[in-house]
């Protein structure tokens, strides 16, 4: 059996009218007809009644219907599914976060794609602070949300979706958590926690600057896997954290200060992804992640002055509920 003679059976029987049936394929009735004739003469019998005034099944022709229905059914989900896969967004994504900002973008964009892309399954797990790249290029990540800037020749990116502010955590008991703000050159006066790992050079420099702009030697203080492992030795006055603002939120605790940065370049987070492999999937995700980006934006625009004194408030009091997260530019 032809597909067009399956189909113009099915639609005849569901409408029992040649001109309703023929607009819907968009055929002329006669094609209609030479149709269901030619599938009647494969039969070798009548699968319709015909007279000037209605159309109606015979009983062969309703016992083909009913065995004929779920197969047809099958048949255009699996050509469905085949071009859905084809397209890369019939499938399970793998993305990474690097923080718990991105990490909520992330989930945002999660949950909106399950409405406009039902057939695309998402799993999402954090990126390890000393491996940043490692399961992406493994495979283990198909895409990630993560700090910029990235400088790898076999990975490739989109553009930043979202930036935020610095700010220094350092232990309360340091004359730096006196203060309300701190430059750049004021990184001279307390180590910098390091981080553990081989890392490139440029990333290391973005989270761990050696130097100040005005070139003094920056000390490095123990090296650390993980974000509350850094935070404990904060506190434990064995150095200061160079952190994005959202760690006040997130990561606020007693014996950690944080205070903001009045010179810092804001940091810009992006999607990145192995060199040629932006699929349908990730490309539905990148579109997803980038309308989250711009509500979240949104959302917090023009809170800087609120967030200096809820710092403030923080500071001088340690108290351990989450101020609130510093504003994104």
């Amino acid at each position: 059996m032809e597909r067009d003679e399956v189909e113009c059976f099915l639609l005849l029987a569901q409408e029992l009218h040649f001109g309703r049936t023929a607009d819907r394929m968009r055929l002329s009735r006669a094609r209609v007809s030479q149709l269901v004739q030619r599938l009647e003469r494969r039969v070798g019998a009548p699968l319709f009644v015909r007279t000037s005034r209605r159309v109606a099944l015979t009983s062969l022709g309703k016992q083909l219907r009913t065995d004929l229905e779920p197969h047809h059914r099958a048949m255009e989900a699996a050509l469905a599914r085949a071009a859905a896969t084809a397209r890369g967004i019939d499938s399970v994504l793998h993305v990474g976060f690097s923080n718990p900002l991105t990490g909520e973008i992330v989930l945002k964009a999660t949950e909106a794609l399950r409405a406009s892309h039902p057939g695309l399954a998402v799993e999402i797990c954090e990126v390890p602070l000393s491996d940043p790249y490692g399961q992406l290029r493994r495979g283990e990540f198909d895409v990630q949300l993560q700090e910029f800037p990235v400088r790898e020749s076999d990975l490739g990116g989109g553009p930043v979706l979202i930036a935020e502010e610095r700010v220094l955590a350092v232990p309360s008991a340091h004359p730096l958590g006196a203060r309300d703000s701190v430059s750049m050159e004021d990184l001279a006066d307390i180590p910098l926690l390091m981080i553990e790992g081989e890392l490139p050079d440029y990333w290391l420099e973005q989270h761990v600057p050696s130097h100040t702009p005005g070139g003094q030697p920056i000390a490095r203080g123990p090296a650390v896997t993980h974000m509350q492992e850094a935070l404990m030795l904060v506190a434990g006055g064995r150095g200061a954290l160079f952190a994005a603002a959202h760690a006040m939120s997130y990561h606020a605790r007693p014996g950690v200060a944080y205070l903001p940065f009045v010179d810092a370049e804001p940091v810009g987070y992006g999607l990145v992804w192995r060199a040629g492999d932006d699929t349908g999937a990730v490309e539905a995700f990148a579109g997803a992640a980038r309308k989250v980006a711009r509500e979240v934006t949104q959302g917090v625009r023009g809170l800087r002055a609120a967030d200096r004194r809820l710092i403030e408030d923080h500071n001088g009091t340690g108290d351990p509920r989450p101020a609130k997260r510093q504003a994104l530019v």
